[in-house]
C-alpha cells in the first residue's frame, strides 16, 4: 500500500471537492496526508482519517518571493516525508508541488481543473505562468484534464507529453448526496449562480440580466448568488458592490454554505455565464445531479454540461443580451417543461459525470505508476 499526499490551495477545497477520493484511498489501504493552508476545514480532513500538513500558499497572488517560499516549503515536506505519490489540485500546487515532488523522488499525478485567465491574457504574468506550467508538467507522471480543450492546448503547446495525459469528467458529482429535488410550483421562477464571486465567472452579466428581467417580470422571477465574496483575486466582486445590487433589489446574496444542496433544491434553474477557462464547473454538475436545468456559456468546460435545448441552454460568452434571451426561454417554459429538462440533466450526470468514475481512475493511475 502506498504513502499518498493530496494537495490543494485550501483545506476547504480538499474537504468539499475531494472528500470521497480521500475516503476511497484510505479504504483501499493507503495512508493519506493532506497538504494545504490551515483553515476551518483542516480538522475535518483529519476526522476523515488523513494526516494534515499546513503550508502557506498565496492563492491569487503573483509575488515571486511568496511563490518561492511556497516551493521551498513543498520541497521540505517532500524531502522529509518520502511519499510514494502526490495528487495535486489547483494551479500553484500543480506547478510548485510537482517540481518539489519530482526533485525528491515522489511520483506526481496532477489535475488541471481549468486554466482561468492564463491562456486568455497576453500580459507578462500570464506568459510567466505558461512558462511555469511548461517547466513543471514535464516532470509529472500523470496529468488529468477536465475537458478536451485544455488537454489539446497542453499537447499542442508541448506543455505535456500526450502519453501522460487523460481526460476526467470534471470533479464529478456525488449522486447520493445530490439527489433529484424538484422545485416547488409557486409561480416564481428562481435562478441560482454558485461560484466564487468573480467578474470572470460572469457575475456582472448575471446582474445586468437580472436587472432587465426583474423590470420585465417583477416578482415572478428571483435571482440568487451563493459563494465566497471579496476573495483575493483581481476579478473579485467587493462587498460594497454586492450590497448595492442587494439594496437595489436585483439579487439575493446567500453568502456561502457547506450544504449547497439545500439552496440548489429550492431553485428552478442553475446559471453560470462564465468566460473563465473552466475545468467543468462543480456547481453545474451538482445542480444537474439534483435535476435542475442549466443555463451557461458556450465556453470551455461549461458547454460539457449542457445539451442545448435538452437539459438547458447555452448562451454566448460576455453577452448579456444572449444570457437574457436564454433565461427568458427558461422563464417562458411551463413548470413541467423545466422539470423535464431537469430530469434530462440528471440522466446526463449519471451517464457522464458520476464521481465514482473519477475515483476509479485515480485508484488505477496510482497502481500503474507505483
Amino acid at each position: 500500500m502506498a504513502k499518498i499526499a493530496i494537495s490543494a490551495n485550501t483545506s476547504w477545497y480538499l474537504f468539499n471537492f475531494r472528500k470521497n477520493t480521500i475516503l476511497a484511498l484510505i479504504e483501499a489501504g493507503h495512508t493519506v496526508t493532506a497538504i494545504a493552508p490551515r483553515d476551518d476545514y483542516s480538522i475535518k480532513l483529519e476526522q476523515l482519517g488523513a494526516r494534515f500538513i499546513d503550508i502557506d500558499i498565496d492563492q491569487g497572488g503573483t509575488n515571486p518571493v511568496n511563490d518561492a517560499k511556497t516551493f521551498f516549503a513543498f520541497n521540505s515536506i517532500f524531502k522529509a516525508e518520502k511519499f510514494d505519490v502526490v495528487l495535486n489540485f489547483t494551479p500553484k500546487n500543480n506547478i510548485y508541488g510537482t517540481v518539489a515532488a519530482s526533485k525528491n523522488g515522489t511520483k506526481v499525478i496532477n489535475n488541471i481543473a481549468g486554466l482561468g485567465i492564463i491562456f486568455i491574457n497576453e500580459n507578462l504574468t500570464a506568459k510567466i505562468a505558461r512558462g511555469l506550467y511548461k517547466f513543471s508538467q514535464r516532470r509529472a507522471d500523470k496529468i488529468f484534464f477536465q475537458n478536451e480543450d485544455d488537454r489539446g492546448l497542453f499537447i499542442d503547446n508541448k506543455l505535456a507529453d500526450i502519453s501522460k495525459t487523460d481526460r476526467l469528467p470534471g470533479s464529478g458529482a456525488d449522486l447520493s448526496r445530490f439527489a433529484i429535488s424538484p422545485a416547488a410550483d409557486d409561480g416564481v421562477v428562481s435562478f441560482l449562480l454558485v461560484a466564487r464571486m468573480l467578474y470572470d465567472k460572469g457575475i456582472g452579466h448575471y446582474v445586468e440580466a437580472a436587472r432587465e428581467l426583474k423590470q420585465r417580470y417583477g416578482d415572478k422571477v428571483q435571482f440568487n448568488l451563493l459563494g465566497f465574496l471579496d476573495v483575493n483575486n483581481p476579478s473579485a466582486v467587493s462587498k460594497a458592490e454586492m450590497q448595492v445590487w442587494v439594496d437595489e433589489g436585483i439579487v439575493n446574496y446567500l453568502g456561502f454554505s457547506d450544504k449547497v444542496e439545500e439552496e440548489i433544491a429550492k431553485v428552478d434553474c442553475m446559471v453560470l455565464p462564465s468566460f473563465y477557462r473552466e475545468g467543468v464547473p462543480k456547481s453545474l454538475l451538482e445542480a444537474g445531479a439534483m435535476g435542475k436545468p442549466i443555463v451557461t456559456t458556450d465556453n470551455v468546460g461549461c458547454r460539457e454540461t449542457v445539451d442545448h435545448g435538452v437539459n438547458g441552454y447555452l448562451c454566448q460568452t460576455r453577452s448579456t443580451a444572449s444570457l437574457v434571451e436564454m433565461l427568458t426561454k427558461m422563464i417562458e417554459q411551463t413548470h413541467q417543461e423545466r422539470l423535464n429538462m431537469g430530469l434530462a440533466s440528471r440522466q446526463k450526470i449519471e451517464n457522464e459525470f458520476d464521481e465514482k468514475i473519477i475515483i476509479n481512475k485515480y485508484l488505477t493511475a496510482i497502481e500503474s505508476i507505483i
